[in-house]
């Protein structure tokens, strides 16, 4: 509806934008550096950060530019799995029918990664998303396929914050130790966040303001930069201002979205 109003030809706040068109702030340039430097050394990185601040879509843009030719991207998304179910998951990505019984399944995941590394040279990128669900216990395994030498394959465990607070419990001191890289999201400050909503409108073929200083004050206010907030405001006051027929949305245009349909 606000599209067409707004003389769009796409809808800037959505979950679908092309990982090419999405904002790149200074904190995504790093983490997306870091993910391939894990990915070309094999280690083994943790990233957290509170809800919608934008970790799956960090995760979005690191694997749409994974090299194929180099790389093997397994990612699991839901992580609330038994330890059985957690091996099917990786095996299926690989095309394969996991093995019934846990220990069997290990041993031909284990040798199926070898396989893809020593066959057709392929290194192994395992994606472990919502990993603050993932029994830890499992990931014992994967870091120890072959002790102390080289790891097979480069492991990324994505998770609210609450994951690098179970990982700080002294039962899980051997998996903490082994972390190569972590690091956390944060929110986006103010001038971030205008940028964000620019770059996305920009996506959907806006070439003026839309927002006002003073509205883009209240976005960033009421979301704390945090990008699934920014979407979901941005996109119920260009409903609004489309509804209303209002060009210009300013600071008392958010305020009333705010009170009247987000309280």
């Amino acid at each position: 509806m606000f599209e067409s109003f707004f003389e769009m030809r796409a809808t800037p706040f959505s979950r679908d934008i092309p990982t090419a068109d999405l904002y790149e702030s200074n904190q995504l340039e790093e983490i997306i550096g870091r993910l391939n430097y894990a990915a070309d050394r094999q280690l083994f990185a943790v990233m957290t950060g509170e809800c919608g601040l934008g970790k799956t879509t960090a995760i979005r843009r690191f694997t749409d530019q994974l090299d194929s030719s180099r790389y093997k991207l397994l990612y699991l998304s839901d992580s609330k799995l038994t330890p059985r179910h957690f091996y099917k998951g990786m095996l299926e990505q690989l095309g394969l029918e996991s093995k019934f019984y846990r220990g069997d399944a290990k041993r031909q995941l284990h040798r199926e990664i070898e396989l893809m590394k020593g066959i057709h040279k392929l290194t192994p990128v395992c994606v472990v998303d919502e990993a603050h669900l993932l029994d830890l216990e499992e990931v014992r395994f994967l870091l120890n396929f072959r002790m102390d030498a080289q790891s097979p394959m480069a492991l990324i465990m994505v998770g609210q914050t609450e994951l690098w607070d179970r990982l700080q419990l002294q039962s899980f001191a051997a998996i903490r130790q082994r972390i190569d890289i972590q690091f956390r999201l944060h929110h986006l400050d103010r001038a971030e966040t205008e940028q964000y909503m620019i770059k996305h409108l920009a996506y959907a073929g806006v070439g003026r303001d839309i927002f006002s200083e003073s509205a883009i004050d209240e976005v960033f206010s009421y979301s704390s930069g945090a990008s699934r907030l920014i979407n979901k405001l941005a996109t119920h006051c260009l409903l609004f201002a489309a509804q209303n027929g209002n060009r210009i949305i300013d600071d008392r245009m958010v305020k009333k979205v705010i009170e009247g349909e987000l309280a």
